[in-house]
């Protein structure tokens, strides 16, 4: 309905579980290594759990996506099955024949055991995947566990993933299945999102709908982060139904008010002024049936002492409960106005920058890193002349008036950093400006280390107090000094300092080799040809010319040993970061990178 009023190809929010809007955080991530690790052992069970609509099945997918291609996969999405019937599918899903109507487990395990032992001699591995494990009975999961004993003398022949919500942990506690439990190789439990991939996620969700630059106000993604708690599921759900609030109020900037009156809807049926009038008039007839029970049961005298009593406390419960509602009120407002109390702090009077206690954060810093930081509490303006102030605390530098659009210079000096011969305009879109030339935007979401190894210009969002964005270039990045410009000029400071209003989120803009950014295993394409005749002259090989097109294991393989010597995650798959690099790796001349920025002479 709202595609067509936002320039969307697609709504961006289904619930559909669409491939191509798959969104990798860095906890998807390391449950997908987890399972990929269990799935390399020999037999075993692998664990996967995690909190209802958190991604278990999305990532179940993925793992399933880089199977290799001599693996069978049977795959159960409804466990409520009795043993026969769990047997049976299994069956079905293997496409092993058994006898019609048969009510005999031996009958389909020994037709089971002969597969395995087929498949195995052919060279060939059998996964089971059961999702919502949580619903299997304890006698089906004894069940499940002697399937395991089928095996040769070197190795299992069925390799189990079990799929399930935090109850399946306390299932397997149960003293009756400890034999299963010491038989799990690889366990992970899946999070939410964090505060900054609900922001990344919202934005390569719209991205990948076809709209480049962002809708949703920053106060309105830290909206969708309070009320969702990070789980996919709902922040798909909110944000499909903001958006259509706010296609039915004609805004095509989606306000934190618009959220919250959409989370009102999903949630709530009644208006809460209804419920407080329904609440009251049901607490009133209480009351008098109350008192026309006491009027039965006792005498006179006692009664009207009674009815005394009773009206007082009736009078403080209402007088409570309204004020019960006021504070709510309240409470609510301040968590819509009050920022972060780390971001809140007012520098020192005598400091020019407070050091963050997210610096000792090695996730954030590189500790190897700090041993050489110099001057860390200066700002070290490298631009004499006309300009901002210098001296002062760089929260008080953001806030300048001059830097309402500051999106719109940060654009201008990336361009600036890639030699583009591009200045946009206040009224027009970042994005799209260098379009012509090749260029593409990504948002991103990580830390200093993501930013590290990629390793060229972004533009960083920072929060300051009063809750506005502010923009700003990431041009250099040297030890634990970074080097931001801000409109006509550069600043040099420590990362600690922007640890204070940096939320994690970035932009960055790159020459993509072709359109697509995610390119699964089993994928055909002039995409992979591009991909084998890069790896071949980075790794110093002759350049085939007429490389298989076929993103198989082998591929796979090398892809994994790039992204190692890469610093890069080594999940084996061909993302954004992995891109990034690859289209880059063979142009470092031509390429601004953080690390080679000069503080001292500008870019070198």
């Amino acid at each position: 309905m709202y595609t067509n009023f936002f320039r969307l190809s697609e709504p961006p929010f289904s619930l559909t579980p669409d491939p191509r809007y798959l969104y990798m955080s860095e906890r998807h991530r390391e449950g997908l290594a987890h399972l990929l690790f269990g799935v390399q052992q020999s037999g075993g069970f692998i664990q996967l759990t995690g909190e209802i609509g958190c991604g278990k099945t999305t990532l179940c997918r993925c793992l399933v996506s880089q199977m290799p291609p001599e693996t069978d996969i049977a795959l159960i999405l409804n466990p409520r099955l009795s043993v026969i019937e769990l047997l049976a599918a299994v069956c079905d899903e293997l496409r092993i024949p058994y006898p019609a109507g048969t009510e005999s487990i031996k009958q389909l395990i020994d037709a089971l055991n002969l597969y395995l032992l087929e498949a195995h001699a052919k060279g060939r591995r059998t996964v089971l995947v059961i999702d919502e494990a949580q619903n299997l009975h304890r006698d089906v999961l004894e069940q499940i566990r002697l399937l395991t004993n089928l095996e040769t003398e070197q190795e299992k022949l069925l390799q189990i993933i079990l799929i399930g919500q935090p109850e399946l942990l306390t299932i397997l506690k149960h003293p009756s299945l400890r034999q299963l439990a010491q038989r799990i190789t690889a366990r992970y439990h899946l999070l939410p999102l964090s505060r900054r991939e609900t922001y990344a996620y919202i934005q390569h969700r719209l991205f990948i709908a076809g709209l480049s630059d962002p809708i949703f106000s920053s106060h309105a993604m830290r909206q969708v982060y309070r009320l969702t708690a990070g789980v996919p599921r709902l922040i798909n759900i909110l944000c499909d139904r903001a958006m259509l609030g706010a296609y039915s109020l004609d805004k095509r900037r989606i306000s934190a008010a618009i959220v919250c009156k959409a989370g009102r809807e999903i949630r709530e049926t009644t208006p809460r002024r209804r419920r407080r009038q329904l609440a009251y008039a049901f607490g009133i007839i209480a009351l008098f049936i109350l008192l026309g029970t006491i009027t039965v049961l006792f005498r006179p005298g006692i009664i009207s002492s009674l009815g005394s009593k009773t009206q007082v406390p009736a009078v403080q419960d209402s007088d409570t409960a309204t004020r019960d509602v006021e504070s709510e009120r309240k409470s609510a407002l301040s968590d819509r106005t009050t920022p972060n109390p780390v971001q809140s702090e007012s520098p020192n009077p005598g400091d020019t920058i407070i050091a963050n206690s997210r610096a000792a954060d090695p996730a954030r810093t590189d500790p190897g890193l700090l041993a050489g930081k110099k001057d860390s509490d200066e700002i070290h303006s490298e631009s004499p002349g006309e300009g901002l102030p210098q001296n002062v605390p760089f929260e008080e530098i953001i806030k300048d008036p001059s830097l309402s659009n500051s999106l719109v210079s940060s654009f201008n000096s990336l361009y600036s950093r890639w030699d583009l011969p591009i200045r946009i305009k206040p009224s027009e879109i970042g994005c799209n400006a260098a379009r012509e030339y090749g260029f593409k935007c990504l948002f991103l979401t990580g830390d200093w280390l993501k930013i590290r190894r990629l390793d060229i210009p972004v533009i960083l969002g920072l929060k300051i107090e009063d809750e506005q964005t502010r923009h700003a270039a990431l041009i250099g990045l040297n030890g634990n000094i970074a080097t931001l410009a801000i409109g006509d000029r550069t600043y040099s400071l420590p990362l600690q300092a922007l640890d204070r209003m940096w939320d994690g989120s970035f932009i960055l803009i790159w020459k993509p080799p072709f359109n697509a950014v995610r390119l699964p295993l089993g994928m055909r394409g002039e995409e992979i040809i591009w991909i084998r005749q890069i790896l071949d002259t980075y790794e110093g090989k002759p350049v085939s010319f007429s490389p298989s097109d076929l993103f198989d294991n082998q591929l796979r393989m090398r892809i994994l040993d790039f992204q190692k010597t890469q610093l890069l995650i080594p999940d084996g798959r061909i993302g954004p970061e992995t891109l990034v690099r690859l289209s880059i790796a063979l142009d470092m001349l031509n390429v601004p990178m953080l690390s080679r920025y000069s503080i001292e002479g500008g870019p070198s």
